[in-house]
């Protein structure tokens, strides 16, 4: 890989209807995007802004639907997760993105998070996809299988043999209670990599199992603990906290990462 592809770029999830004009006014490196709707199933559709998009110089990201849930033992959930994964990897190759950001899934009430876990398995087993999944560590619900460390100890026991990545989202971690200050050398432990920092504050308590971001001023997580994160994982990092104060968001892990 060349410097620049060794870079740490910093950016933010942005709004999907211009990336490439929205990524200047905040002072992204990098951006992350839908490419359908996220509370939805359809597929995605080509791009009118693709070549844009590459010409950028602009790291690229893309986020798997909400409804995406690869562990469900439901195979009305699961089986069109599966095919979506597939159908956002493919459309995603077509931008030259760096990842696919999917969340990891849960299993309904009463049933085995090791179903869950076995479900990831499969998709690595039954197919590859064109750019590498990066799986996100999620808090709410007892049922998550990437919720905390000893659950996503079990998932990397069954996928970590495949082109598998992960997104840590600093939001996450401290909603399932996680200490920040030893998150990234603890994950690292368990996958052997990060990807990608979804650096994020939270609206709750530490350990609350809320998934609701906030910005670094507004949040409950010191900023200097969202950046220690970051330092530590060198990674690319995105802030997905409210819009209008992104710009700040980025501009302070910049600084934070500078000093």
């Amino acid at each position: 890989m060349t410097d620049d592809e060794n870079r740490v770029l910093i950016g933010a999830h942005v709004r999907d209807d211009d990336p490439v004009g929205t990524a200047p006014q905040i002072d992204a490196q990098c951006v992350q995007i839908f490419l359908a709707d996220p509370q939805g199933w359809k597929k995605p559709v080509p791009r009118e802004d693709a070549q844009a998009l590459l010409d950028s110089g602009l790291g690229v990201y893309v986020h798997a639907p909400y409804l995406v849930n690869v562990a469900s033992t439901n195979n009305r959930v699961r089986i069109p997760s599966r095919t979506m994964v597939a159908q956002h990897s493919a459309a995603a190759a077509v931008l030259g993105a760096r990842g696919l950001v999917v969340h990891g899934g849960h299993v309904g009430d009463g049933d085995d998070v090791a179903v869950g876990v076995e479900n990831w398995r499969k998709l690595f087993e039954r197919a590859t996809f064109g750019v590498r999944v990066l799986v996100e560590n999620t808090a709410g619900g007892e049922n998550a299988c990437a919720r905390s460390l000893d659950r996503l100890a079990m998932l990397w026991d069954a996928i970590g043999g495949y082109d598998v990545g992960l997104c840590l989202d600093t939001c996450h971690a401290w909603a399932a209670g996680e200490d920040l200050e030893t998150v990234v050398d603890r994950v690292r432990a368990i996958t052997g990599r990060i990807d990608l920092v979804h650096a994020n504050s939270s609206r709750d308590e530490a350990g609350s199992g809320r998934d609701r971001h906030a910005n670094f001023a507004t949040g409950t997580i010191p900023p200097e603990l969202i950046a220690h994160v970051v330092r530590e994982a060198g990674c690319d990092a995105l802030v997905e906290t409210p819009a209008e104060r992104q710009a700040e968001d980025i501009a302070f892990l910049r600084a934070a990462l500078a000093g």
